[in-house]
């Protein structure tokens, strides 16, 4: 494909996060869409903005029929900050092909000027809108959100590169990319007024209907009655387009990155659906096979993936509702309580519902809307960031629990409180394919304000709660501690977060910050975060097989000398002599994937640690371990290893941490880092799942990134030192990239070595052309003033090496001379100045002639007594060279 240079194509898009985010407005209007069909013309190089143009215009008003005086174009009209003139070659073409004056309008940076990002390649725009009504003068609606006038096709004419210092530099081609939304080209050609009124969509809405409590689909929008109704039917009909496309490309709600923004997109669909339709739980996933029939053809991975996307769908509209019902009713009695139409809604609660029942805030913000209330916005954004500053805390070790001392454990053991049970950790299954994680109940046996044991806590206190039992894992064993939270009975639905969780003394201490009062006596439920502990329980049965396959491969010499498991990732240390070759690390993956994909069962039994100690193979840490102690192993049952040594090794441990069922649920397991952290011992941190998937990736990326520069690195030589240095800048961000991207180590130590060759390459050719053109440089400047005892003169160069290396030249031919010259930089418009003196001159420092003339053009300079340079800024070069000349001389009378 890199020989192409005119492309059409037909793109799945989703635009719900980053810098192009439609989510906030799917629903609300009648154009907008978190999935759409992205129709685009593509030139790589080849035509440019008449072509681009002619074969749009004559798309729609020749070959669709579009009537021309529904059509109004706009174009970048030029920022001043920006040093961008008008594109008045753009609204020429279209002058040219028909366009009346009146229809072609000039818009600033924001819209109509292309950016993805940052930095990158960049450009102004050409944009074609469509007006729905017509027979009139709709100019003043262009751009003003009218859901009658809206963009159809955009054409991005990419002809610069936002730099990272944010300056615009040419680029050496120029590029064509056009995109025309699908859905808003069908509502145009069905003389639809809106995208949800085309075939489609109403299918769709047919199959809302057919599953909802409520009327059909009419088209409300804005403040309507039964508009609300009609916006669901649209959130709804959107959101499961979007979540199924997703899915069946092997992106499934989650807990960061894209995974979260689906999560976020289900969450939203699922409250539309069930309470603002009335439909009951699983009309959501139902719609699938609709959603199959409307775009199977066009995507066939959605037929071969149905049965997966409605089981996800279905699986996590079933963790949402309890929470869902439980916040509905939260907002409901908080309303009825306090008048927050005046004051706001709290951001306590805002932030509760979001936290700890993972309500997405955007839907918060939507629950409160339709009944005239907004959450306080300064005190939300004030607990945002003291949430941030929490974690980060958290991940230094400054988080500050409420600890229990020795006199709270001697006053606990005096009033017989006795030891929290916590064996519900361990009692979970599977039901088809899902973990199914036990309810429950627990009496408050005792409360800790810090200080002291306490009878209650008001709402606010940080305190520690300790109970008769808990579902919830402790930090131990190097796993992370759960994540959840408790209700009271008798406080129907306040809910009290969880922060952290500790034993000590026998007893399982809930950190808990009091969000009403809290007394002992009092029944509470638990309720674990399900997908958190899931992700742990990954991580760490990974760990056992990544334990497992180290020793497989590097021998019987290597042994664990601490881990930690976290939802996110693990980290495993261990004992070897120097850090893994690629072959090892490659191998250390295989091996790990085998097990994986060979799905195998995971066997837990709790013994006497006498009769453990006798199983052969198993792998121990250098700790106290409890006695009795739970064995974990892969494969065979641990009665197994018990009564006779495996036929071929296997994974043993003790372990009281929280463990998979069955190996599968991992998925993939990749080394993103691996360095030894002293001599002999070595650190891995790897990732699962979605995470190693997208490692991997972005690894094939970088790997095909690294394939290009080095084709044209190896290729023709650069025609010039800034064509020479681009490419070596080129290969020093991707550098960076491959330093600080999580890929597969093994890939980013041989991406590493590959980029350290072609850097080496490629500053050897920039210093060969840099000496050959000094030399030049300074033959010229030679003939034109022989060798004076005071050389100072302008000349062209490139760059300041290339200036440096010409005084160098200058000086070895006349060593006797005192040299200096000036240039002025082409791109960033600074003057450029380097100087050098000669080795016995008693009255002047090359440093202090730099700092003194770079210093009177408004700059500054730096060097030894030899050699110096430095930058400045005034436009007289002229007088400068003046000043300088005057400089030396001064020095010389003294």
């Amino acid at each position: 494909m890199a020989s192409y240079r005119r492309v059409v194509n037909s793109q799945k898009c989703v635009r719900a996060g980053g810098k192009h985010n439609d989510l906030e407005d799917v629903g609300r209007d009648i154009y907008h869409h978190t999935f759409f069909e992205m129709l685009g013309n593509w030139s790589f190089g080849d035509y440019f903005k008449v072509e681009a143009c002619q074969m749009a215009w004559s798309l729609l008003t020749e070959h669709y029929g579009i009537p021309a005086d529904r059509l109004y174009v706009s174009y970048f009209g030029g920022d001043a900050a920006s040093g961008l003139p008008p594109d008045e070659e753009t609204r020429n073409i279209w002058l040219d092909l028909g366009v009346s004056p009146g229809r072609i309008l000039p818009f600033g940076l924001e819209d109509n000027f292309w950016e993805m990002g940052d930095s990158g390649p960049c450009g102004p725009c050409t944009e074609i809108h469509f007006d729905h009504m017509g027979v009139r003068d709709a100019a003043f609606l262009v751009n003003a959100g009218s859901p009658d006038v809206v963009e159809i096709w955009n054409l991005v004419f990419i002809q610069y590169n936002r730099e990272p210092d944010r300056s615009l530099r040419l680029l050496p081609r120029f590029s064509v990319d056009t995109g025309m939304g699908l859905e808003r080209l069908v509502s145009v050609l069905q003389g639809k007024r809106s995208n949800y009124d085309t075939d489609l969509f109403t299918p769709l809405m047919d199959a809302i209907h057919q599953r909802s409590g409520v009327g059909p689909y009419t088209g409300r929008t804005g403040t309507e009655e039964g508009s609300q109704v009609d916006l669901a039917y649209r959130v709804v009909a959107d959101h499961i387009r979007t979540l199924s496309i997703c899915i069946a490309d092997g992106i499934h709600p989650g807990m960061s990155g894209a995974e979260l923004v689906l999560r976020r997109i289900l969450r939203r669909a699922v409250r539309f659906c069930i309470q603002v339709l009335q439909a009951p739980q699983g009309a959501l996933a139902s719609l699938v096979p609709t959603i199959t029939q409307l775009l199977g053809d066009a995507y066939p991975e959605l037929k071969q993936e149905e049965d997966r996307i409605v089981d996800i769908i279905n699986e996590n509209e079933a963790q949402f509702l309890a929470s869902l019902q439980q916040g509905s009713r939260i907002i409901q009695r908080t309303l009825s309580k306090k008048d927050c139409k005046h004051s706001g809604f709290p951001a306590s609660l805002a932030w509760t519902l979001h936290r700890d029942l993972g309500f997405p805030l955007d839907l918060v913000d939507m629950m409160l809307e339709e009944r005239g209330v907004q959450v306080n916005r300064q005190d939300l954004d004030r607990l945002l960031l003291e949430n941030q500053k929490v974690a980060s805390e958290k991940r230094a070790g400054l988080w500050s629990h409420v600890m229990l001392d020795l006199h709270i454990l001697a006053e606990l053991q005096r009033l017989k409180v006795p030891h929290t049970d916590d064996s519900l950790k361990y009692q979970y299954g599977l039901e088809k394919d899902r973990y199914v994680f036990p309810a429950c109940s627990a009496t408050v046996l005792a409360l800790c304000n810090g200080q002291t044991l306490v009878q209650e806590v008001s709402e606010g206190q940080r305190c520690a709660v300790i109970l008769d039992r808990t579902c919830f894992y402790s930090e131990q064993g190097g796993q992370s501690h759960d994540r959840g939270y408790l209700t009271c009975s008798r406080l129907q639905d306040v809910v009290f977060p969880v922060d952290g969780l500790l034993q000590v003394g026998g007893y399982v201490v809930h950190q808990v910050t009091a969000t009403d009062r809290l007394k002992t006596g009092d029944q509470v439920q638990l309720h674990l975060d399900q997908a958190h502990r899931l992700s742990c329980m990954v991580k760490h049965t990974a760990t056992h097989i990544l334990n497992f396959a180290l020793r497989k491969v590097l021998g019987p010499s290597v042994h664990q000398r601490g881990s930690h498991v976290s939802a996110d990732r693990l980290r495993f240390d261990f004992s070897v002599k120097g850090s893994l070759s690629i072959p090892q690390l490659q191998q250390v993956e295989r091996c790990v994937h085998d097990i994986v994909t060979a799905n195998q069962m995971v066997h837990t039994m709790e013994l006497p640690m006498q009769r453990a100690k006798s199983i052969r193979g198993l792998r121990t840490v250098d700790e106290v371990y409890p006695d009795p102690v739970r064995v974990v192993s892969l494969h065979v049952p641990v009665s197994e290893l018990l009564d006779s040594p495996p036929d071929k090794d296997t994974s043993v441990e003790l372990c009281c941490g929280t463990h998979l069922l069955r190996t599968g649920a991992i998925e993939d397991l990749v080394i993103v880092s691996e360095k030894q952290m002293v001599k002999g011992i070595s650190r891995v941190v790897a990732v699962t799942g979605r995470d190693a998937a997208q490692a991997r990736e972005a690894g094939q990326a970088l790997s095909q990134e690294v394939d290009s520069l080095s084709a044209r690195l190896s290729g023709s030589s650069p025609s010039s030192i800034d064509s020479a240095q681009r490419l070596s800048k080129e290969a020093s961000i991707l550098s960076d990239a491959v330093d600080n991207t999580p890929i597969p180590q093994w890939q980013r130590r041989e991406l590493q070595d590959r980029l350290k060759t072609l850097l080496r390459t490629s500053n050897s050719a920039i210093r060969k052309m840099e000496l050959r053109e000094a030399a030049q440089k300074a033959q010229a400047i030679l003939e034109k003033n022989g060798r004076k005892t005071l050389l100072v003169d302008f000349v062209e160069a490139e760059s300041l090496s290339v200036l440096v290396k010409t005084v160098n030249q200058l000086s070895s031919a006349a060593p006797f001379s005192h040299v200096m010259l000036l240039t002025r930089h082409a791109h960033s418009g600074k003057v450029l100045c380097a100087c050098q003196v000669p080795k016995d001159s008693p009255t002047l420092a090359a440093s202090d002639w730099a700092v003194a003339v770079c210093g009177y053009l408004g700059g500054s300079a730096g060097g030894s007594t030899l050699v110096a340079k430095g930058t400045g800024t005034s436009d007289d070069i002229t007088e400068a060279l003046r000043w300088a000349e005057d400089f030396v001389a001064q020095k010389r009378r003294r």
